[in-house]
């Protein structure tokens, strides 16, 4: 007999140190990890339906426009904008970062391109440009922004809070000073076509934003650079040695949430038809985007979430804002409510969701 040969036949169970009964099998215990990650996985996915089926509630009794189809058709237009960015900030997020000036790239991406289009009578700078490279313009600004970011958080090691924050009052200060403060206004058909045009009842930016969640939701499950995503987030020290290019990845990602940011500028441009100096840092729409991706489970601490949850978040947002609308609610109280559904959302989801749920001590 060879020495330490391994016995022949399946493997059996044995018994715990301490009499605790028997260790699970090989196979049994690698069914159990994957039934155990599939649990945990689906209750983050589900922990936000019950808040939307109360907020549907309370719609329905508020007014009855709000279960109809045009209703919820300018649900969809008036979320996705703020959906596609949500994406964006979700895939920093997930690597452990996070970037403020994607509020600042959405105001300012489409305020340039908008001034190389529009005639001077429109308060442009007078090249009226294509439309065409006008939007390819506005996802290099987009592009440019992302990657002067991510040299400077994963390159030169720079506090990403601090640098994020900087570069939205650059960005800020870009937007209204090219145009002196002006509203862009006469945009062509085909620069605001993502933001104003439906297919029936269904706006085509509800249609962009869907595909785009699914697609990057797939991406983030099958690619490996998806896992990767997670990975880094999770512990990048582990993911660089297990051959992981942590820089590259974490650059690429910054400039993708730079250039998601861009689109969601394009999509409200064309929602409005007019590319204002308020839109983006002004709005302050950084705070709902941080507000959709966390309800939707997306962890601060980077390596967590998922497009199932991120969604969920922006349909929540927009519903709350839908809602609030429909029953005239005063200004002064909306962002109060506002904030107030928010922790109710995230206080119901995580006794939903249980530990799956819960931040890391």
């Amino acid at each position: 007999m060879i020495p330490n040969q391994a016995p022949k036949g399946p493997v059996r169970t044995a018994d715990r140190p301490g009499g605790e009964g028997p260790v699970p099998t090989a196979a049994g215990g690698a069914v159990g990890s994957w039934l155990r990650a599939t649990n945990v996985s689906v209750l983050r996915e589900v922990a936000l339906l019950p808040v939307l089926v109360v907020l549907i509630i309370v719609g329905a009794v508020v007014s009855p426009a709000f279960l109809t189809v045009s209703n919820f058709a300018g649900i969809g237009q008036q979320s996705s904008a703020l959906g596609v960015v949500v994406v964006g900030e979700a895939l920093i997020l997930m690597i452990g970062g996070m970037d403020l000036s994607l509020e600042g790239t959405y105001g300012l991406a489409p305020m340039v391109a908008a001034w190389l289009i529009v005639p001077i009578a429109g308060y442009g700078d007078g090249l009226d440009l294509s439309p065409y490279l006008g939007i390819v313009i506005l996802l290099a600004v987009g592009a440019a922004v992302g990657l002067v970011n991510g040299l400077l958080i994963v390159k030169a090691r720079l506090n990403g809070f601090i640098v994020t924050l900087g570069m939205t009052i650059v960005l800020a200060g870009l937007q209204n000073g090219i145009v002196k403060a002006q509203t862009l206004f006469n945009l062509p058909g085909p620069f605001g076509y993502l933001g104003s045009a439906s297919f029936g009842q269904v706006p085509v930016s509800l249609i962009v934003a869907v595909v785009i969640f699914i697609l990057t939701g797939l991406f983030l499950r099958y690619h490996r650079t998806g896992r990767a995503i997670y990975a880094i987030g999770g512990n990048t020290a582990a993911a660089r040695a297990a051959g992981v290019k942590v820089e590259r990845v974490k650059l690429g990602v910054y400039v993708a949430g730079s250039v998601l940011a861009a689109v969601g500028g394009l999509m409200e441009a064309g929602r409005v038809s007019a590319v204002t100096g308020q839109q983006g840092y002004q709005e302050g729409i950084i705070f709902n985007v941080f507000a959709a991706a966390v309800i939707g489970g997306v962890s601060l601490k980077g390596g967590r979430g998922n497009m199932i949850g991120a969604a969920s978040g922006v349909i929540l947002l927009g519903i709350v804002q839908d809602i609030l609308d429909l029953a005239n609610v005063s200004n002064y109280w909306i962002e109060a409510i506002d904030g107030a559904v928010i922790l109710f959302a995230l206080v119901l989801a995580r006794v939903v969701g249980g530990e799956s749920t819960a931040e890391e001590k």
